[in-house]
């Protein structure tokens, strides 16, 4: 006798949590590029400011690394499977890859774009949780709008004059 999964009953149709689950994916890869671009800087940071944005960059990039599991995981506890290749994130992310080592202020700015990108593509989904009832996302959303919006006014600060 086979045992046969059951189905996903959370109060939430499964229409919806397709809908949660692709824009939690565009957020998982925009938050994977976002980590990728963060880690390449941390390594090849140069100039006055190394010590200073090497750190920087190490916090941020660790924070990242975290974020990214809790999010797939939303997309699982949706039912549904989280991309975790490199094809599908590009496909998914609105982050460009940078090419190149920029200099150091010029890593900064593209940080800061970066960080911009990923929270306009969390808050994109408040709609979505929204009309789902969906609170669990909701926080998720919030908490790395925090981290992200906070985290480009940092950035942001270290390029004034």
């Amino acid at each position: 006798m086979t045992k046969k999964t059951p189905a996903i009953n959370i109060g939430i149709p499964e229409a919806q949590r397709a809908k949660l689950a692709e824009g939690l994916s565009k957020l998982l890869a925009d938050s994977y590029t976002l980590y990728l671009m963060t880690h390449n800087f941390h390594w090849n940071v140069t100039g006055p400011m190394f010590n200073t944005l090497h750190a920087m960059f190490m916090a941020q990039y660790t924070e990242q690394w975290t974020a990214l599991d809790v999010i797939a995981e939303r997309i699982r506890a949706l039912g549904f499977a989280a991309p975790g290749t490199y094809k599908e994130f590009v496909k998914l992310a609105s982050i460009e890859e940078v090419e190149g080592t920029p200099k150091a202020m010029d890593m900064v700015r593209h940080l800061v774009a970066a960080q911009e990108a990923t929270a306009r593509t969390a808050r994109e989904l408040f709609p979505l949780t929204e009309e789902a009832n969906d609170q669990p996302t909701a926080d998720l959303l919030t908490q790395r709008l925090d981290v992200h919006e906070k985290t480009a006014w940092m950035l942001r600060s270290l390029l004034e004059d």
